[in-house]
C-alpha cells in the first residue's frame, strides 16, 4: 500500500499532522521507535496515578484556536501550576511574588518589596556580562543566591558566571500574591493523562511501534510520497557535520505507600548540594483523585537529575548558544535540499517548544501542505 505521508514520531507534532492529514482524505502511516505512542508527553497508569514518564507536562496557552483544538480530543482539568522552591529546608513560592519576598525579607507591602529589590539590583552597573550578573540586575543578590544560582547550575552543568546572560532575559517579579506560574489564559492537564489525548488524535490511523526509521530508511521512504520527520535533525544526516548539543534529564521514579509525599505537584530544590533539580509528585496533577473521585492511597514521585546529553540519552533541551545555532543552520541548509521530507517539532527544528507551540506549528504546516 502506498501512503501519502509517512510520519516519523507519534508525539504531539506527528499526531496532530496525522489527524489533520487523515481528515483531509490523505493516507497516513505513523511510526515510532518507542514501544508506545505520545513521545515525551507519554503518561502511564501506576496504581491509578497518571505518571508523566518523561517529565512534567502542564498544558498552558493564550492561543484560543489551539486550546479549542486540544479540547476536541481530551477533557482538561483546572490544574494551575504553582511550584514551591526548597532551599536547604526553607520553602519559597514560585514564581517570585509577595509570598516569596515576605519569606525572604519580612516585607509586607509591594512598595517595601520593590525597594528591597531595587537596592540589591544596584550591585550590577553596566551591561551584565554573564548569567549571574544578569539575574542580580533583575532580582537582586538574595533571590539569586537562594532561588536561581544552584538550580541553574544543576540545570546547565556550569557555573552561572560561565553561562551567557541571554539565557535569563527576564525573571518574573510579581508585586502581588499571584503564584500561578504561567501567564496563560488557558491551563490544565488532560483528565486521564496525555496518552489518551494522543490516542484520540491517532484514532483510526495506522501506527507501527518499535519501528526505527533511520535503521530502515530506504524501505520506509518507499512506502510514502512524503515524509514528516520529527526526530533529531543531526541524526537524520548521520551526524555528518557533528552532533548538536542538548541537556538531558534522568528520572528516578518511586511508588510510595503513603498518600502524600510533598503536598504539591512540583518542588524545585534550589541549593547546589541537593543532586536533583526537582521532585514531581504526579498525583497532584489530577488533585490526588482517581477517575471516580476517590482519594488515592499511594503516591508516585520522580526525582529529576539534569545531565549533559550523550548518544543514547534522551535529548531534552537544545543548548541554544552561538556554536550550536551555527551548526543547526548548517543542518537546516541540508534539510532545505530534501525534496520530499519536512522537518518538524522540537528535535527536527532544534528548538525549545511548549506544547501549544508544537501543536500550532503542526497546524500551520497542515495549512501549507494539505
Amino acid at each position: 500500500m502506498k501512503y501519502d505521508y509517512l510520519i516519523v514520531g507519534s508525539g504531539l507534532f506527528g499526531a496532530t499532522f496525522a489527524r489533520q492529514a487523515t481528515d483531509a482524505g490523505k493516507k497516513v502511516l505513523v511510526i515510532d521507535r518507542r514501544p508506545n505512542i505520545a513521545g515525551n508527553v507519554y503518561t502511564e497508569d501506576v496504581e491509578g496515578i497518571h505518571v508523566h514518564r518523561y517529565g512534567a507536562h502542564i498544558f498552558h496557552t493564550n492561543n484560543r484556536a489551539v486550546w479549542d483544538y486540544v479540547n476536541r480530543f481530551a477533557t482538561f482539568n483546572r490544574f494551575t501550576n504553582a511550584p514551591v522552591a526548597n532551599y536547604k529546608g526553607e520553602l519559597y513560592s514560585l514564581p517570585f511574588n509577595m509570598y516569596t519576598f515576605n519569606k525572604m525579607w519580612g516585607v509586607v507591602t509591594p512598595e517595601e518589596a520593590a525597594a528591597k529589590i531595587d537596592e540589591q539590583r544596584r550591585e550590577i552597573t553596566g551591561e551584565p556580562r554573564n548569567l549571574e550578573e544578569q539575574a542580580i540586575s533583575l532580582v537582586g543578590r538574595d533571590i539569586f543566591e537562594k532561588l536561581v544560582k544552584g538550580y541553574t547550575e544543576k540545570q546547565w552543568g556550569r557555573d552561572c558566571r560561565d553561562l551567557p546572560a541571554f539565557i535569563i532575559k527576564r525573571l518574573p517579579v510579581r508585586l502581588t500574591f499571584d503564584n500561578n506560574y504561567f501567564n496563560a489564559l488557558y491551563q490544565g492537564i488532560p483528565i486521564g493523562g496525555y496518552t489518551g489525548l494522543v490516542a484520540n488524535l491517532l484514532k483510526g490511523i495506522e501506527v507501527r511501534l518499535n519501528c526505527d526509521y533511520l535503521k530502515d530508511k530506504a524501505a520506509l521512504d518507499a512506502l510514502a510520497d512524503r515524509v514528516i520527520y520529527t526526530g533529531p535533525i543531526d541524526a537524520y544526516f548521520d551526524y555528518s557535520l557533528g552532533a548538536l548539543e542538548y541537556r538531558s534529564v534522568r528520572f528516578e521514579t518511586e511508588l510510595m505507600d503513603m498518600p502524600n509525599f510533598q503536598g504539591n505537584a512540583a518542588v524545585n530544590y534550589t541549593d547546589r548540594e541537593t543532586p536533583w533539580t526537582r521532585i514531581i509528585e504526579h498525583k497532584w496533577f489530577e488533585f490526588g483523585k482517581d477517575a471516580e473521585g476517590n482519594d488515592l492511597p499511594k503516591t508516585v514521585i520522580s526525582r529529576e537529575y539534569s545531565s549533559e546529553w550523550k548518544p543514547g540519552d534522551e535529548p531534552y533541551y537544545p543548548v541554544n548558544d552561538e556554536k550550536n545555532g551555527a551548526l543547526y543552520r548548517a543542518y537546516r541548509a541540508l534539510a532545505d535540499r530534501e525534496t520530499n521530507v519536512v522537518f518538524g517539532g522540537r528535535l527536527g527544528e532544534y528548538k525549545y517548544y511548549d506544547m501549544d507551540q508544537v501543536i500550532a506549528a503542526a497546524l500551520g504546516l497542515c495549512d501549507r501542505a494539505l
